[in-house]
């Protein structure tokens, strides 16, 4: 995997760049799961590494939900 993209690197992104970088992701994470299932996978850190990036774009992506209706309701 590339090296992590920092999030104020994924602010600068529009929506649409956003959705398709977590898709990529998402994609990435999927095929170290499958490598780790079968023994093939050769640094366990990765995993690691393309959950915390999904986290920073999910991030990125509900920050500017909430920016756009600040009267949404949170769980809490």
């Amino acid at each position: 995997m590339a090296k992590p993209i920092k999030a104020a690197e994924y602010r600068g992104m529009s929506d649409e760049q956003l959705s398709l970088t977590l898709r990529d992701v998402e994609k990435n994470l999927f095929q170290l799961r499958f490598q780790s299932a079968t023994d093939r996978l050769e640094t366990p850190s990765e995993l690691r590494k393309a959950r915390r990036e999904i986290a920073r774009i999910k991030t990125v992506q509900r920050q500017r939900e909430l920016a756009t209706n600040p009267k949404v309701k949170t769980n809490g």
